[in-house]
């Protein structure tokens, strides 16, 4: 079983919630975004800021968004679709797609081409129908 380090994030997403003020994103931004120590199948951030890439695939409002973890291990199934960016290719976890805050987020990595986007969006569609 992996180490858990909940103390830690717990710290650490107390100074985000109080941080600065929000970041503008865009539909198709890729961020480094502290996605936390998470419970069970969540998607865990790395590193002493439990970061990971996250890409907006929509923005909901001035402080939110709806948030999809990326990772470079290849992935199958009806839970991932994989997209190439910045000449790497990157599996977009739409199981794992979730509402947060602008808060989580770090450094802005790039933009998503519009025909990747609307790929991943496609397949969280078809997922969710």
């Amino acid at each position: 079983m992996q180490e858990k380090h909940f103390d830690s994030w717990v710290k650490l997403k107390e100074r985000l919630h109080f941080g600065a003020s929000a970041p503008r994103i865009s539909d198709g931004d890729v961020w480094w975004c502290g996605c936390g120590e998470n419970v069970g199948v969540e998607i865990n951030g790395k590193g002493s800021r439990f970061s990971r890439p996250v890409l907006v695939m929509k923005k909901l409002g001035y402080r939110g968004f709806m948030g999809i973890p990326l990772t470079t291990q290849e992935k199958t199934g009806p839970w991932y679709v994989s997209f190439t960016f910045l000449g790497r290719v990157q599996f977009a976890a739409i199981s794992q797609a979730r509402v947060m805050s602008t808060s989580r987020l770090f450094t802005r990595i790039g933009q998503v081409p519009d025909t990747d986007l609307v790929i991943v969006k496609n397949a969280f569609l078809k997922l969710y129908k």
